[in-house]
């Protein structure tokens, strides 16, 4: 057993998105892993209903298969510490941590609990936050509750379940607006949560690494009607202003409060102006800020920097070297409710040298 940090994902997404069954086939499918399960579900469609036949008040059960399965009695934390002391002690054998949320709980303080405490932080490392989505029901849903529009803003990873039950058309037009809610995190089909492992674990989403991916539909879509300027502004990241083309002639408009933007420059940052810029912006709008990343080009160094935040945490790192004749450039994306775009990128735009 390596004494790395225990990798953690969060399973996030609303009531009959198929939550359940995918945890039922983490917890039962033979892969091989030992995987503790954080039921943070109050009633619904508890999962030991049908896997944890056995006494409830047990906080923590043992499965067949080796897994663990406990209900949060006190908050995460303790829950986690209580996990990790176990598995020092060896009473319990486990190699990663699942936790489930409550259909309409809001991922970000689970998110921020791993960084905020640090005994969590010493024994856990936050793999992703992965969404699940209702075909079926996903448009009302997310016209009707901001704590699902939220779910899309934080996630690494969206599973679309259910997607047999409707037709193409308005798969696309959810596809779509999910991506200009969130444009980092790629979409999956899944069949009522039967999704392979491998698109569940390791997916790295937290990792300060050299990697931003934005949908590319997205970023052509902003860069339509905005003249190639050296930073590609995005005001209309979540919907098409006149003139503006959209590939989608079905995509209904949804102006949803959780959108997204991207900014892009060819020209250096000052690193001392960015960081008094994103500490200001942090302090002002955070809790409306659900995640952001940037691999940026920094003067007074060879490296791309790489930084990334949920809310008001935010970290940074050196990256890898900017290699030869590899064109620098300085490329973030931001999620948030009502985030004043214009504010932001204008107050970027100053930062560059």
């Amino acid at each position: 057993m390596s004494t790395g940090l225990i990798p953690a994902t969060i399973l996030t997404g609303f009531l009959g998105s198929g939550k359940t069954t995918l945890l039922k086939r983490i917890l039962s499918e033979a892969h091989g892993q030992k995987i503790a399960v954080i039921e943070n579900e109050f009633g619904e469609e508890n999962i030991d209903n049908d896997i944890l036949i056995g006494d409830t008040e047990e906080q923590i059960i043992q499965l067949s298969n080796g897994c663990v399965c406990c209900t949060i009695r006190e908050d995460l934390r303790s829950t986690l510490s209580d996990l990790a002391a176990k598995r020092r002690k060896g009473e319990l054998t486990f190699d990663r941590v699942v936790i489930e949320t409550t259909g309409l709980a809001d991922p970000g303080p689970v998110a921020q609990t791993f960084f905020m405490d640090d005994e969590v932080a010493e024994s856990y490392l936050l793999d992703s936050i992965l969404t699940l989505v209702d075909a079926v029901h996903a448009q009302k849903q997310l016209d009707d509750r901001q704590e699902a529009r939220r779910q899309i803003g934080f996630a690494d990873q969206l599973f679309i379940s259910k997607a047999d039950l409707v037709d193409e058309a308005a798969l696309d037009a959810l596809s779509h607006r999910l991506k200009h809610m969130n444009p980092r995190a790629p979409q999956r089909r899944v069949n009522f949560g039967e999704v392979p492992i491998a698109q569940v674990f390791d997916l790295h989403g937290f990792n300060l690494n050299a990697k931003l991916e934005i949908d590319p539909e997205f970023l052509a879509a902003a860069d339509q009607g905005h003249g190639h300027g050296d930073h590609g502004h995005d005001h209309h990241g979540h919907d098409h202003a006149p003139g503006e083309h959209c590939d989608h002639p079905h995509h209904h408009h949804h102006d949803d409060d959780v959108k997204s933007f991207v900014f892009r420059s060819h020209k250096a940052f000052n690193p001392a102006k960015l960081e008094d810029f994103l500490g200001s912006i942090v302090q002002i709008y955070g809790p409306r800020m659900l995640r952001y990343k940037g691999v940026l080009n920094m003067k007074g160094t060879e490296r791309k920097v790489i930084f990334q935040g949920v809310h008001q945490l935010m970290g940074s790192d050196l990256g890898p070297k900017w290699m030869p004749g590899e064109k620098r450039q300085s490329k973030m994306v931001f999620i948030g409710i009502d985030l004043p775009g214009d504010v932001f990128q204008q107050g970027l735009a100053q930062c560059l040298v």
